[in-house]
């Protein structure tokens, strides 16, 4: 491609819009462009990077015996109906009606489309197991897109669901999903994880996230140091602390604390670590009676984990000041576990501390020197908290590390929640009828884009991966305007390179030389050549890879046959 003939603008200036780097980059690089919140046009340079994933992923799933349609973005309410998410899905469901007033939405996810197709096509155990697959355009209705195309309304994502006729079966469809995205990610040479994941919305009995390691990550990860560990830190186990309960030492006293709500308030005026201060979370109850959470000051709860709790209400709902008055006679920020008069779960942490600070249940009060067991009863231990750096791991191997991560793709073992709500099955061999088993599995096309960025740039721009790169090679030569020499020279190495099956960016602009490299570098095209009169005489151009900082001098003659090897090293 003639650079010439490229009418997008790069730009010095960083948008104000943009949050973060990659959204920046995109912009600046003139890869995408807003047109309302959360939706964006993909320019030429940009696409053909988004291809460029779509590609790796359509030959990965291809390889793993899956069978690519196309399906309809715009979905019958019915549909929705049936499967009773509908009114479940909330409000990210874009809801539509047609002309005849009929209701539609344009689809986030087609697991309802796909086991219609199911259901009327497969009849037979023998034509199970089947995956199918599509590429295609998403929309859900964020209530605040943000980071460019890491979090749009609308966007481009791989959605596969797999058929199965018994357990065993969808597991090891599920372990063949597994083994191909991970061909995938490390085709696209990226530094990612496979995490331990909650099913969501989508719904199911097992998922893991492939997520890429990036400090702009939305996603907290615990990772063990000595294993292959990983999962989202809401999902993540927290051991119980080693060793039993320090004896009490101190006596349990009353102490004024007038006006301190928060732990760093009441940790500091009491000269006590936040380790050794319990705050007291009310929640609502499933029976409408609220429920206590006691955890360290130091750690923060994990809702999910905290709503799987017996008698506690899902989604989990902090109790309002009239069921906090119920429990207590107080107010939020002096809460305490002595005296309540509703069910009472402690952290493992919280219920190993001794001689804690807890709120009094009494306005501008606090107690000290608390002890379980001697002030007030053993409540009921369970794992409340989020994992911290250092923790054990669940795995028994080493200890946790927290990263931030970007979720790129997720895989799901659905069991038969949308087949038995739509009454798909299929005839086993005694010709019974039997519900089929379903896998989902998504990658988010336009979101690798962005997540390569993160993990791949510097202070000029984007380093792009050889495999995702726009283009492979920029070739730049100079004074081409004046000098018929290097104009017919350049000429004939894009061509030449071009015969090798090598993708060129050839700019031949009227620019000045230090407009020509600052595109370059912040276009991140892996490999660049510069062709210059100086090098021409002597028979050579010079090469320089996107990551290094000195250039090397390369033969006219076998520049192609150079940039080949580089590509296929």
């Amino acid at each position: 491609m003639r650079l010439s003939q490229y009418p997008i603008n790069t730009t010095k200036e960083t948008p104000a819009e943009a949050e973060v780097l990659s959204h920046q980059l995109m912009l600046r690089a003139g890869l995408i462009r807003r047109i309302a919140a959360g939706i964006y046009s993909w320019l030429p340079f940009g696409l053909r990077v988004l291809r460029k994933v779509e590609n790796i992923v359509r030959e990965e799933m291809n390889r793993a015996g899956a069978l690519e349609i196309l399906m309809p973005a715009i979905q019958p309410a019915e549909l929705w109906q049936e499967s009773h998410r509908w009114a479940e899905y909330g409000p990210e469901l874009l809801r539509l009606l047609d002309r005849h007033e009929r209701q539609f939405v344009f689809g986030p996810t087609h697991e309802e489309v796909v086991t219609d197709i199911a259901r009327r096509e497969l009849r037979s155990y023998r034509q199970l197991p089947v995956n199918f697959y599509q590429i295609q355009t998403k929309f859900r209705d964020e209530v605040r897109p943000r980071f460019g195309v890491m979090r749009a309304r609308e966007f481009i994502m791989k959605d596969a669901y797999s058929f199965h006729l018994h357990e065993a079966s969808l597991r090891e469809g599920y372990a063949a999903m597994r083994e191909a995205y991970t061909r995938m990610f490390t085709r696209m040479q990226l530094d990612f994880r496979v995490v331990q994941a909650d099913t969501g919305a989508i719904g199911g009995s097992a998922s893991e996230e492939f997520q890429v390691l990036a400090d702009s990550g939305e996603d907290a990860i615990a990772i063990s140091d000595s294993d292959a560990f990983a999962a989202n830190v809401e999902l993540a186990a927290a051991a119980p602390p080693a060793g039993a309960r320090a004896q009490p030492r101190q006596s349990l006293e009353q102490v004024a604390t007038p006006g301190m709500k928060t732990i760093a308030a009441v940790s500091a005026f009491l000269e006590t670590p936040p380790e050794r201060c319990l705050k007291t979370l009310l929640v609502e109850a499933s029976d409408g009676v609220a429920v206590a959470l006691v955890l360290r000051g130091d750690h923060e709860l994990n809702a999910l984990k905290a709503q799987k709790l017996p008698g506690v209400a899902s989604p989990l709902r902090m109790a309002g000041a009239a069921s906090i008055r119920a429990a207590t006679g107080g107010e939020a920020g002096y809460l305490g576990p002595l005296g309540l008069k509703c069910r009472i779960y402690a952290d493992h942490a919280a219920l190993h501390a001794s001689d804690f600070v807890c709120g009094a249940n009494a306005p501008d009060l606090h107690l000290r020197g608390v002890n379980w067991g001697r002030d007030l009863p053993e409540p009921t231990a369970a794992d409340l908290r989020n994992v911290v750096d250092g923790d054990a791991s669940p795995s028994g191997q080493g200890r946790l590390q927290i990263v931030r991560g970007i979720e790129v793709g997720h895989i799901f073992q659905l069991g038969s929640k949308y087949s038995t709500a739509m009454n798909a099955a299929v005839l086993d061999e005694s010709g019974k009828a039997v519900t089929m088993l379903m896998g989902c599995y998504g990658i988010g096309v336009t979101r690798i884009v962005a997540a390569s960025i993160e993990q791949n740039h510097d202070e000029r721009g984007i380093i792009w991966p050889t495999p995702l790169a726009p283009f492979h090679v920029v070739l730049i030569p100079l004074n081409l305007q004046k000098s018929a020499e290097v104009r017919a020279a350049a000429d004939a190495l894009y061509a030449a390179l071009g015969a090798a099956g090598i993708e060129v960016l050839y700019d031949d602009r009227d620019a000045r030389p230090g407009v020509k490299f600052a595109d370059a570098e912040l276009l991140g095209i892996p490999h660049r050549l510069v062709l210059g009169e100086r090098g021409l005489a002597a028979g050579s151009c010079e090469y320089r890879h996107r990551r290094a900082t000195e250039n090397e001098d390369i033969p006219l003659a076998s520049v192609a046959a150079f940039i080949r090897a580089r590509l296929e090293g």
